[in-house]
């Protein structure tokens, strides 16, 4: 295929992926009024599946803070007038995109291959498809794990007690999205690598080398993404961080290929 035979196959590819994401956003708009208090919200309750769990394992573990269902009912303030409205449009658009990621991938996929060998084709393939799983997870953890344990820290936090915490929709928003995408992407760290160890620039040595510097460094971004900085928040932070840098010492390529001996060859002469 000439240049431009490629650049009207990329037009094609992102005139396929634009219509699909804008069909996804008309079912999010779609379905957002029903999903947005029971799904979106729902860290805002005592009757978050998080909070509930966390409520039973106290029960049994005694060092776990307090996460009982009292008096935990966070009411939602809006103070723009347009908030409600721009709010309803941009989760319907992330419920378009995060539903049409599976799409994306394969587009990509099937403008890619065809440059490919058929050894690079499989490696490519698995990366697109392991990429995206991982950030499906990464996105379940921040949703039920990093978002609710930040949220309901820095909704019961007192400076004084004449302060009463009001927490504006804006507000609320924004952290939901940033700390799921955030998480999303964390959890990319094990395709970074396995692209590293494709290109020849890392192997497995290197993560039993730096295991415990590993450790400690999952637990500083721990103690960075929790700002309660209790035991427990570290810990469950910690864990998937942690295990990220297991996967990805699993993925990668054991050993560097062993440098071929030079092979003297006979000159050439006229």
């Amino acid at each position: 295929m000439s240049f431009w035979d490629h650049l009207e196959e990329f037009r094609w590819t992102l005139i396929r992926t634009i219509i699909a994401v804008i069909v996804f956003s008309i079912v999010g708009f779609i379905l957002v009024p029903l999903i947005f208090d029971s799904i979106i919200l729902a860290a805002r309750s005592s009757d978050f599946i998080t909070y509930r769990l966390l409520e039973k394992a106290g029960e049994y573990i005694p060092f776990l803070p307090d996460f009982s269902a009292e008096a935990f009912e966070v009411e939602m303030l809006n103070i723009n007038m347009t908030t409600q409205f721009m709010t309803y449009i941009t989760t319907s658009f992330a419920f378009g995109v995060l539903c049409t990621i599976p799409y994306i991938l394969y587009e990509l996929w099937r403008f890619v291959s065809p440059a490919l060998y058929e050894n690079e084709a499989r490696g490519v393939k698995l990366a697109f498809g392991f990429g995206g799983f991982m950030f499906v997870i990464g996105c379940l953890v921040g949703y039920f794990i990093v978002f609710p344990l930040i949220f309901r820290f820095l909704i019961t936090f007192e400076l004084s007690d004449s302060i009463e915490n009001m927490i504006s929709l804006d507000s609320y928003m924004s952290n939901f999205y940033t700390l799921i995408l955030i998480m999303g992407l964390v959890f990319e760290l094990p395709l970074v690598f396995w692209l590293l160890s494709s290109f020849g620039l890392i192997y497995r040595p290197f993560f039993k080398k730096y295991r415990r510097h590993a450790v400690v460094g999952s637990l500083l971004l721990a103690a960075f993404i929790t700002p309660s900085g209790d035991p427990f928040s570290l810990f469950v932070v910690t864990i998937p961080l942690y295990a990220l840098w297991e996967i990805s010492a699993f993925i990668v390529k054991k050993e560097p290929p062993a440098d071929d001996e030079e092979e003297d060859l006979p000159a050439v002469y006229e």
